[in-house]
């Protein structure tokens, strides 16, 4: 027994002894572009790789060091998130009155591809495209407005098209179906009278391009086979179909988020020109300012922000406050009759122009005669969103010209609605960089000419999202899922070692070697 006591105190003091001298390994570190570095590189290449090294604390010095964070940057985000545009480019172009004033892109669909010239609808959440027609939109007669013509969708000539069957999660109208396997029809009304799409689902490669190299892209998303259009759809409004960037998981943004190709948003951005661009996982600037959208009926539907106060020149009219869609598939903005009338009389007030235009063929109540000498001076246009964020109106006006090009008339591009919630169309939205963070359920916005600033846009951190974010911002039926690993490491502390790991590891190490220890006393024991 007292054999056994002393051999069970030895391998105890054996186990102290350990924990108290338990190694550490360790490395020099060396900097890249330290001498022991740079010595290194010119053995390993014959002596002349050192040549290429900065003088320490160097503009090139510090031009290398910054370039190197950038690829690493890019290895460790660019391939996970990345901004997309369509294939055919990320402009977009509004074509007048042919097309309904409304802003279109040049998009791919099918194996082989075929080119749709397709409306932008942040209104709606379906991409549909005429196919297979009953009743749709004639599709010639444009060539004086396009550089190619208009084309319509055949899932049986596409070889990467399936149908969406009446089981399918994505297949809102599957109750009335006779059968499971069924195609999956859909119908979407519009707001304008008696407009509507109606056809079946499918699914189909959308071809993309990456914006940092054009690197192709193919998205698998749900297109509508637009068999039958009614309404605006047959009189010149969106002939070849309508791109739907709503936050429906339908939607193209969703479907993109949701299969890890980009972050949950999207940007637009007109210009007065006609002009424009898309581009999907946009973030934007970390200087735009920013306002919450807001939900209706507790969901997160629709992109819809709270207006605080429409402002003219100094004047901010009371009660007009109200709630307004974004809407880039609405030409012109609405206001709620009650705050369309404070709003526009405060206008005619303080517009400078003795006389109204009386022969009015527009569709805006308040247009006034040109003078010689041009546009007058006109108050300015501001809009005061959620948080306290002004929104300055670039342009509200809409000029019309008589034959000899001359200024003849000018309206307020401003539109009374009998419904309570107001819509901010695309003449509101021209100028700005608009972005549509759904991420973090928020619009965000900032003066732009579409194309420097958006190019820079790509330049904004992709980290993760804010923490305090609501847990559950949108429906069960909507919520986007992301990877795991989707987490973005700063790189500044992307090399250090993880202190937590390592002590497991040593402790781990600490009590094998005691258990060895004691086993081995013990069986020497028995032994003996």
């Amino acid at each position: 027994m007292a054999r056994a006591c002393f051999l069970i105190s030895l391998a105890v003091a054996s186990c102290l002894v350990w924990k108290a001298h338990s190694f550490a390994l360790s490395a020099k570190l060396v900097h890249r572009f330290s001498d022991e570095a740079r010595a290194a590189a010119a053995s390993r290449i014959g002596g002349g790789g050192g040549e290429r090294w900065p003088t320490r604390r160097s503009k090139e010095y510090y031009q290398m060091l910054a370039r190197s964070d950038l690829l690493r940057r890019k290895r460790r985000l660019g391939a996970r998130y990345q901004m997309l545009f369509p294939s055919e480019g990320s402009e977009t172009l509004s074509l007048g009155n042919d097309f309904g004033w409304l802003h279109y892109t040049w998009i791919n669909i099918g194996t082989p591809n075929v080119s749709f010239l397709v409306a932008l609808d942040a209104g709606s959440d379906l991409l549909w495209i005429p196919c297979d027609c009953i009743q749709c939109a004639p599709l010639s007669g444009y060539h004086g407005s396009l550089d190619k013509n208009l084309s319509m969708y055949s899932p049986a000539e596409s070889r990467t098209s399936r149908y969406l069957s009446c089981n399918h999660e994505l297949c809102s109208l599957g109750s009335t179906c006779g059968s499971a396997k069924q195609p999956c029809p859909y119908r979407i009304n519009y707001y304008s009278e008696n407009t509507s799409s109606s056809g079946l689902l499918v699914e189909d490669i959308l071809h993309l391009a990456t914006s940092e190299d054009h690197a192709s892209v193919q998205a698998s998303v749900i297109i509508g086979c637009g068999r039958k259009q009614s309404g605006d759809y047959l009189d010149g409004i969106a002939p070849d179909g309508l791109l739907g960037l709503g936050f429906g998981d339908i939607s193209v943004p969703s479907s993109l988020a949701r299969t890890g190709l980009i972050r949950n948003s999207f940007s637009l951005c007109f210009r007065d020109d006609d002009s424009g661009r898309i581009l999907f996982g946009d973030r934007g600037l970390p200087t735009q300012q920013s306002t919450p959208f807001v939900p209706l009926d507790g969901k997160y539907d629709t992109y819809v922000i709270a207006v605080e106060s429409f402002c003219m020149g100094s004047s901010c009219p009371g009660k007009t406050s109200f709630h307004a869609l974004i809407d880039s598939g609405s030409s012109f903005t609405f206001l709620p009759n009650d705050i369309y009338k404070r709003v526009t009389l405060e206008f005619d007030r303080q517009v400078n122009v003795s006389k109204r235009a009386t022969n009015n063929e527009s569709p805006w109540e308040y247009c006034y005669e040109a003078s010689p000498l041009g546009m007058p001076g006109l108050p300015k246009v501001k809009l005061i969103f959620g948080g306290n964020k002004s929104f300055m109106v670039i342009n509200p006006i809409y000029p019309f010209f008589n034959t000899e090009g001359e200024l003849a008339v000018f309206c307020l591009a401003l539109q009374s609605s009998q419904e309570s919630l107001g819509t901010i169309g695309q003449n509101f939205m021209t100028g700005y960089h608009l972005v549509f963070d759904r991420e973090n359920l928020k619009l965000r916005w900032s003066r732009s000419d579409c194309h420097h600033d958006l190019d820079n846009s790509r330049r904004m951190p992709l980290g993760s999202p804010p923490r305090n974010r609501p847990e559950n911002p949108l429906p069960t039926n909507e919520q986007h899922s992301f990877p795991n690993n989707a987490r973005a490491i700063s790189p500044a502390v992307a090399g250090r070692a993880l202190p937590a790991n390592s002590s497991s590891v040593s402790q781990g190490l600490n009590a094998w070697y005691c258990l060895l220890l004691l086993l081995t006393q013990l069986a020497v024991f028995a032994i003996g």
